[in-house]
This record gives C-alpha cells, structure tokens and sequence, in this order.
C-alpha cells in the first residue's frame, strides 16, 4: 500500500500560459487540482520535493496531500508535462481523492529471482509485454507494486494475471481474459556466415 507523501502548495489566482510561466520563473511549478465535482484549483508547488517523487518508482500510484492555505487536499497525481529539451516537470495534473474513492490506476510490475529460473540460465530471454497493469481500488488499498516471482520457469512458459496475488480489494481491470505479463522467450543467436572464397 503506497505511503501518503505530504506536499506544501500554494494556490495561484491566474490560468493560462502567461501566469504558468511567471510561476515558474518563480521557480515553482503550476499544477492543478480537479475532480470530486469540485472546480478545478490552480496551484503552485515547490519542484524539489515533488521531483524526488516524481523519479521514485510508482509515482502515479502515491497519494499524495497538498496543503493549500491550511486546508489538505487528499490527491493522486494523474499527469505530468515535461520539458522536451531539458526533461523536467514544468506541469502537474492531481486527482482529488478520499480513503474510499474507488479508482483504476496502473501498478508497475516487478520480477523477482531471475537466477532461479532455468530458462533464464539456459540463455532465454525475460520478455515484458506488460510493464504495469491497470487495477480497480480503493485509495488507500493501491498496491505500490506487483511482484511477479520467475522460479521454476523455462523457456517457453508465459506468465499470467492469474499467477499474480493481487491484495485484498484489488482487482485488475481486464477481466474477461487471462492476460499474459511476460514470457521467457528462447535465446536469440545470430549466425555468421563465412564468406566461401571464390572459384579460381
């Protein structure tokens, strides 16, 4: 279950690109909140302490509260706008949420014991087709991650949604099928061919 990281802000009184911009010369960055049938709230936010968040893993699975004028706002972060050239956040979207808010979020998947796969040590390859899988929970039940555990798996075998232990009160969105995560592929070996000298 994802911790609840507390974030200072403060509310910004203007929209459009204009007033973002002067927030962030003001070294902050706009962000808004939405959600719950409230209006939208426009907000600035400090970018060292949601930076660190934003390059831990699960970011969009972290609820979050914003402090804005002495009142919290229980949130989830939705979006993130990077700058093209210089890789930083310059814009955030938050969700507004509550303990029981039901909400659909994507889980980041993570494998473990890949030395005690035989498949693995015989050269195939861990092939992911999903790296993260949308899930159905509460807010305060979102899983921070799904391990998926590779003992015992040769080359061919597939991994489904099915072999995953999802908590209590998670469940995956898709649900009509048993949907593979990953496989262990067979080894990929290139062939080189000589060149045969030419008849004389």
């Amino acid at each position: 279950m994802s911790e609840l990281i507390n974030l200072a802000a403060v509310a910004r009184p203007r929209a459009g690109k204009g007033a973002a911009r002067a927030v962030r010369r003001a070294g902050q960055i706009p962000a808004v909140i939405y959600g719950a049938k409230e209006p939208p709230l426009l907000i600035a936010i400090d970018p060292k302490e949601v930076t660190k968040q934003l390059h831990r893993p699960g970011f969009f699975t972290r609820r979050m509260t914003l402090t804005i004028d002495g009142k919290a706002h229980e949130v989830l972060p939705r979006d993130v706008q990077l700058d093209p050239l210089k890789d930083r956040p310059v814009h955030f979207d938050f969700l507004r949420t509550s303990a029981d808010s039901i909400l659909e979020v994507h889980v980041p998947v993570v494998f473990l014991n890949e030395s005690a796969s035989p498949g693995i040590k015989r050269g195939g390859v861990l092939n992911v087709v999903r790296h993260d899988v949308g899930v159905r929970c509460r807010a305060d039940a979102i899983p921070d991650k799904l391990e998926l555990d590779l003992t015992g798996l040769d080359i061919g075998d597939s991994i489904h949604i099915s072999a995953v232990k999802l908590p209590d009160g998670v469940v995956p969105v898709i649900r009509d099928r048993d949907f593979t995560i990953a496989t262990i592929a067979p080894p990929t070996v290139v062939r080189e061919t000589e060149d045969k000298p030419a008849a004389a």
